[in-house]
């Protein structure tokens, strides 16, 4: 079994990838299946083979404890962790080709908190990789496209996972894209691009947080996926298929 874990910024298109890779995968003759780590969602674009909810409810935590949304989210994602075995052995019972992760929408959640980083080491499989998006109505500009960056490093650190970056919703910003991608890969014409919109203690931090990212080796590109038409998603499978299964690439 090989593991793709979906991640990013609330809103940035988890789920929808999520159901499309689903159903790039069954058309393509592997077997996939979904484990859904959020346990607040409502509305699901896929049918979920392994759901936390089942494991924990949010509304019976809030009345029980007497807290807030997002406090329930917390003990949660912590009591999701305490479920581990139990999760494993619904997974090993589907056993399938693919195990594709939703994670939820809160990453701070996920990722910051021992909990998250405890699922992801603990998620038996023979390998695995993360996807982080890029959410292109976000990206439009080079601060915003810094901060993204920053928060996709982040979460790479945090994870310690192979990581595939992608740059969705590229259907909703056709005239910016081709700026984007070269953002991606040229860091000198996203520096350039900082300089002509801040200054002073701005660009010093922007410009410092880049070079960082660039030690790193950040500005491998993005690949851009759009969730409503499907386009990019041959080059995204070619990606996960270099890191998951040493290139054999599903048949298109």
């Amino acid at each position: 079994m090989k593991t793709i874990f979906v991640s990013g910024t609330a809103g940035s298109g988890k789920s929808l990838l999520t159901s499309k890779l689903l159903d790039y995968y069954t058309k393509n003759g592997s077997f996939a299946a979904v484990l859904n780590l959020d346990p607040g969602v409502e509305n699901m674009p896929y049918t979920c083979d392994v759901d936390v909810r089942d494991y924990v409810d949010i509304v019976s935590i809030m009345n029980q404890y007497e807290l807030g949304p997002n406090g329930a989210m917390i003990m949660a994602n912590d009591l999701i962790a305490s479920k581990i075995d139990d999760i494993q052995n619904e997974v090993n019972r589907i056993n399938p080709d693919y195990l594709i992760v939703d994670t939820p929408g809160q990453i701070e959640l996920f990722a910051y908190r021992s909990s998250g980083r405890f699922l992801v080491e603990n998620i038996s499989s023979d390998e695995k990789t993360n996807i982080f998006l890029f959410d292109g109505a976000l990206i439009t500009t080079p601060i915003n496209f810094v901060s993204i960056a920053l928060l996709a490093t982040s979460i790479r650190l945090r994870l310690n996972l192979p990581t595939i970056n992608v740059v969705t919703k590229t259907d909703l910003i056709e005239d910016r894209l081709k700026q984007i991608l070269q953002w991606s890969t040229n860091l000198n014409t996203l520096e350039n691009a900082i300089s002509k919109e801040a200054d002073g203690d701005t660009y010093t931090l922007t410009t410092s947080i880049l070079r960082g990212l660039n030690l790193g080796g950040f500005a491998q590109g993005l690949i851009p996926i759009s969730n409503v038409t499907g386009d990019g998603l041959v080059n995204l499978e070619g990606a996960l298929s270099r890191i998951l299964n040493l290139g054999e690439e599903v048949e298109d």
